[in-house]
């Protein structure tokens, strides 16, 4: 737990250093708890451990530090249903949870869908992968890091 005014306190030392150390286009898994972290991670990736924490509560304080990208169609991505998922007509209610918490912090496109294997793929590229304790099935989330503009910057 970090305790500095302003930030988060749900926000690790490890995560605070991974998004400050993230470049423009780098991109970050909010992992669930079924999700393959450290599988995924033994390529490339860095794992951070976040267990018990919900990914809604982790978005919306990572959120008030990490600008999204506008230069892409989407900056944060869910992994898609399988198809059976489909054809029963799963409910994934988080994502809405996930989109009321990207408007608030300004994003107004939808969230990008991604095929379960290429979501996988592309965590394997990603700068880190938060393992959290999210139980929602479908809960996996990516962002996409944008950028801040110098005058903003103090």
């Amino acid at each position: 737990m970090v305790v500095l005014k302003g930030i988060p306190s749900v926000l690790s030392p490890e995560l605070l250093y991974a998004l400050a150390k993230m470049g423009h286009g780098d991109e970050l898994v909010l992992a669930d708890a079924n999700f393959p972290a450290s599988s995924i991670c033994a390529c490339s990736a860095k794992e951070i451990r976040a267990d018990g924490l919900g990914i809604p509560q982790l978005l919306e304080a990572i959120l008030k530090l990490l600008p999204l990208d506008t230069y892409v169609p989407s900056p944060a991505a869910v992994m898609d249903l399988v198809d059976s998922d489909k054809q029963r007509c799963l409910a994934v209610p988080v994502w809405d949870t996930y989109t009321h918490l990207l408007r608030q912090a300004g994003s107004q496109t939808p969230l990008e869908k991604v095929e379960r294997f290429a979501f996988y793929e592309r965590a394997k590229k990603a700068y880190a992968v938060v393992a959290t304790g999210e139980t929602s099935l479908y809960g996996n989330l990516i962002l996409k890091k944008g950028v801040i503009l110098a005058e903003l910057l103090q």
